[in-house]
């Protein structure tokens, strides 16, 4: 077909276009895992005759990210008379990125619709500083420079999680809620640590706290709220900004992660539960389309629900699937 009838064809409405993601192959096992991932997310008193999603109040989810300092191609949009951007750099094949570890629980709001907490535990940048050693026509010998990990262990991961990661919780988290079950969720990254590491289990456990490790299904990045919707605004803020160094990518990634709404991040907690929901639909899979709920119009008239409910048969028939694969 001409390229030119494919347009024309286009335009008439007769074709439309398609964007397709590649999804991760899922085993059988996987496929339970994630039915039995999202079964777990119900109030327990709801099943069966009104199964109703948990608020997930208490649950972090954590994730890395790579972010660069600038794309080999980026579009952009200039007033009729405006110079053109001047983007440069030594090496198309190597610029400049940090791999952050970010944190991120559902911000809480009190009866009056104030919030009182954002969400926001933190995120880190895997970097280190450093003397230079020689002088350069950019520094002098001796002066702190910031240096990116030149790889991210089990052992950074441990150090990030147990003197970083706890800490923000401990110092952000509801005061009130101590003693009460945090769930941090994590993927199943090789670099992560165990769910039972013994120095994580005794920070997580002192003074009085009760966080927990857990992690998500394999391969399902649709699970964690950060790919699901978090990154991806995140990584939209970020590039307004324009960084210039590798110092710039850490203050710019900050500054963003400032900047970022927090009832953008609310919302995507519902959109979470709606993915479940298709999750149990399809016994596990993960080819389905986002549901839209029309989110921001029900957030404007004071409608937006704090938890979805579900159809009792498909809950049912999920119980059911488990039942005749074990």
């Amino acid at each position: 077909m001409a390229k030119t009838t494919l347009f024309r064809r286009l335009k008439e409405g007769r074709l439309r276009r398609h964007s397709n993601a590649i999804k991760s192959t899922l085993t059988d096992e996987n496929n339970r895992a994630r039915v039995k991932f999202c079964l777990s997310m119900f109030q327990p008193l709801s099943i069966p005759q009104q199964p109703t999603f948990d608020g997930m109040h208490n649950v972090i989810h954590i994730d890395e990210k790579w972010f660069y300092r600038t794309q080999k191609n980026q579009k952009f949009y200039l007033g009729l008379n405006e110079e053109d951007p001047k983007r440069t750099t030594q090496n198309k094949n190597y610029i400049e990125k940090v791999m952050f570890l970010a944190a991120v629980a559902r911000p809480r709001y009190d009866d009056d619709g104030n919030m009182t907490f954002d969400g926001k535990i933190g995120i880190w940048p895997f970097t280190f500083l450093e003397e230079a050693k020689r002088d350069s026509k950019n520094r002098d010998a001796g002066t702190i420079v910031t240096k990116v990990l030149p790889a991210v262990t089990r052992k950074v991961s441990q150090d990030y999680m147990v003197n970083k990661l706890l800490p923000a919780i401990k110092e952000k988290w509801h005061v009130s809620d101590r003693g009460y079950p945090i769930i941090i969720q994590q993927d199943n990254a090789k670099t992560h640590i165990p769910v039972n590491d013994p120095m994580f289990c005794e920070a997580a456990m002192a003074d009085g706290w009760n966080i927990r490790l857990t992690c998500e299904p394999p391969n399902s990045p649709d699970l964690n709220i950060l790919n699901l919707g978090f990154f991806a605004a995140l990584q939209a803020l970020f590039q307004n900004l324009f960084p210039g160094s590798l110092d710039d990518i850490v203050t710019k990634v900050l500054q963003a992660y400032g900047e970022y709404p927090p009832e953008r991040c609310n919302r995507i907690f519902l959109t979470l539960q709606s993915c479940m929901r298709e999750i149990l639909k399809l016994n596990g899979g993960q080819h389905y389309k986002v549901p839209h709920m029309r989110k921001m119009a029900l957030a404007g008239a004071s409608l937006l629900p704090t938890r979805l409910p579900c159809d009792p048969a498909i809950v049912n028939a999920a119980i059911e699937f488990l039942s005749a694969t074990i």
